[in-house]
C-alpha cells in the first residue's frame, strides 16, 4: 500500500492518480507530483550532499523520475521509490564531488541547552560513525526522514525483514555505544 504525504486515504488515490496519468504522459500530473513532492526531495538530498549541491539533486531525481516513471511498479511505494532514486542521485554526486554531510549535523536543532546538546550530539555522533553503513543508513532513513519500513525497503531494493533486522541491530549498537560510554 502505498503512503502519502499527509497520510489520508483520498491523497494516496490522488497520489496514484497522478502517477498512473504521469505514465501515460499528461504533463500536468508529473507537474503535480513534483509540487507535492519537491520539498521533501529537497529536505532529503540536504541531509545528505552539501546545500549547494541539494537543489541540484532534487532536480536530477526529477529528470529520472520523468524518464523512468513508466516503469514504476504500482505495488511499491511511490514515496519509496522516489526516495530511492533520489538516494542513487545524492550517493552519485558524494562519489563525483567528493564532498559529504558530516553525521553530527543529521540532528542539529536550534535552541535548547546548548552544553547538554553539544554533549550528546557527540555521543550519538560517535556511536553513529560506530555503526556500519548499512546499519547507519536505516537509522537514519527510518528516525530522521521519517520513511517507513515498506519505503525503506522498497528504496533500498532489500526485504522489509532484513530493514527490521538492520534497525534491531543498529539500535543494539547504539545502546551499548552510549549506555557503555556513560558507565
Amino acid at each position: 500500500m502505498m503512503e502519502s504525504p499527509t497520510g489520508s486515504p483520498h491523497a494516496t488515490e490522488e497520489v496514484l492518480d497522478e502517477v498512473r496519468r504521469a505514465k501515460r504522459g499528461q504533463r500536468d500530473a508529473l507537474s503535480e507530483l513534483v509540487r507535492r513532492y519537491y520539498a521533501d526531495v529537497y529536505r532529503f538530498c540536504g541531509r545528505r550532499v552539501p546545500r549547494d549541491l541539494a537543489s541540484d539533486v532534487a532536480q536530477e531525481t526529477f529528470v529520472t523520475v520523468q524518464q523512468t516513471i513508466k516503469r514504476y511498479d504500482e505495488r511499491a511505494s511511490f514515496r519509496g521509490w522516489l526516495f530511492g532514486i533520489a538516494h542513487n542521485h545524492c550517493r552519485n554526486a558524494i562519489r563525483k564531488t567528493g564532498r559529504e554531510i558530516p553525521v553530527e549535523s543529521l540532528w542539529e536543532r536550534p535552541g535548547g541547552d546548548a552544553e547538554g546538546a553539544i554533549v550528546n550530539r557527540e555521543a550519538l555522533r560517535g556511536a553513529l560513525l560506530g555503526l556500519t553503513s548499512e546499519h547507519r543508513e536505516v537509522v537514519v532513513l527510518h528516525e530522521i526522514e521519517q520513511l517507513t519500513y515498506d519505503e525503506i525497503a522498497t528504496m533500498l531494493g532489500v526485504p522489509v525483514g532484513t530493514v527490521k533486522s538492520r534497525l534491531h541491530h543498529a539500535f543494539l549498537n547504539l545502546r551499548k555505544t552510549i549506555v557503555g560510554g556513560e558507565q
